[in-house]
């Protein structure tokens, strides 16, 4: 709108409201610029809602920012008509720059609330609580991680453009720039943290070398991905603490992702039998056990020995359930069974140590000969032998 038909607008009022003191006919062109301001914002929240009445996200973020935008459109209207009003000097820089100052505040709020509902609505497709959620949780990681990127881009421009509208802030800056090399190195090396998770932040959002309620071990921790913030993971830990990870942690050292591409686990138990323990058995036992688990997934089931060491053999159960939980429940399971079933059945499989006894001397002077024979008689040697 152009100033001059605002000044005219203005001067009518005045000329209609003469007989008033100045001052009511000041606030009273301020109070018609705000009912002004109100009527077109009401007209155009109606105009939108005609237009975009398919679109759910513009639905959505005209009704939560609604009183933000009336505020704005007040302080807009109060800002254009202040400078008509030739208030004194100091009352009119002052008044003005506050208005300019609350429209860019109320402008960030909108952005970020847009930000929310954009997100919120984009995120409605997929469910978490879905038995294979790893489409789901793929897309939450990445719209989380980029909300709180662009939430944060949003705040950082809103604050900086307000403080521009101080003409203090604005010569500090001009004398910044102007000894930009040593006051850029101090600020690169003070921002290094901050920009550097920021950065490994999108980074993640991107790459998604890990998702929410991801099943990673990390600093030799089982846990799952909670939250993912702008500059830290919190991962919950199998015992419910939380543990607290810088994001560059997840681009910089390596960590395991039980989940990256999949739910499913292959769960191990490994047993140390005896040599004489009927693996055929333990077999069979293993795949009847699975068979009558919730926990498995009917995909693998396997017996193998694994290695033969100097008392026992290695023994190991591979069994399969469709996700972390679920296999760790499966593994205490198989391995309670198989140690209740090589107890009760095949007791000498379990883990045992051999003796062997043998005589030091034989013949006529052996100790089965000379019954009665004194304290230097040979005396029998236990020799031990390995199982």
């Amino acid at each position: 709108m152009d100033f001059s038909s605002i000044q005219d607008a203005v001067d009518a009022v005045k000329g209609a409201l003469s007989f008033l003191p100045a001052w009511a006919v000041k606030c009273i062109v301020l109070a018609l610029a705000v009912v002004a301001s109100q009527i077109v914002h009401a007209l155009l929240r109606r105009l939108v809602a005609r237009l975009f009445k398919g679109r759910p996200f513009v639905l959505f973020l005209t009704e939560r920012v609604r009183p933000l935008t009336r505020l704005a459109f007040a302080a807009l209207a109060l800002a254009l008509v202040l400078p008509a009003l030739q208030l004194p000097p100091d009352v009119a820089d002052f008044t003005t720059g506050a208005m300019r100052l609350v429209f860019i505040v109320l402008v960030g709020w909108i952005a970020l609330a847009a930000v929310d509902i954009g997100v919120s609505v984009y995120l409605l497709r997929f469910r978490m609580d879905a038995a294979d959620n790893l489409l789901a949780r793929k897309h939450v990681t990445q719209m989380r991680v980029l909300k709180r990127v662009m939430s944060t881009m949003v705040v950082l421009v809103t604050v900086g453009a307000a403080l521009m509208t101080f003409s203090a802030v604005r010569q500090v800056g001009v004398s910044l720039f102007a000894s930009a090399g040593v006051a850029g190195i101090v600020a690169g090396f003070a921002a290094r943290p901050v920009l550097s998770n920021l950065i490994a932040g999108i980074q993640l959002a991107v790459t998604q070398p890990i998702r929410i309620e991801d099943a990673v071990i990390v600093e030799n921790e089982m846990g799952f991905i909670e939250e993912i913030t702008s500059t830290y993971v919190v991962v919950r830990v199998w015992d419910q603490r939380r543990l607290v990870v810088p994001l560059a942690y997840f681009i910089e050292k390596p960590f395991q992702n039980w989940t990256r591409e999949g739910t499913a686990l292959l769960g191990t138990v490994m047993l140390y039998l005896d040599y004489t323990a009927p693996i055929d058995e333990i077999r069979a036992k293993a795949s009847e056990i699975a068979a009558q688990s919730k926990s498995w997934d009917r995909r693998v089931i396997a017996v193998q020995v694994t290695d033969a060491r100097e008392r026992t053999i290695e023994v190991r159960v591979l069994v399969s359930a469709a996700n972390a939980g679920a296999a760790f429940d499966l593994r205490c399971e198989v391995r309670e069974k198989l140690i209740a079933f090589l107890r009760t059945d095949f007791p000498d499989a379990l883990p045992r140590t051999r003796g062997e006894l043998t005589l030091h001397d034989s013949g006529a002077d052996s100790p089965a000969n000379r019954v009665g024979a004194d304290s230097t008689a040979p005396q029998p040697r236990i020799a031990a032998g390995r199982g």
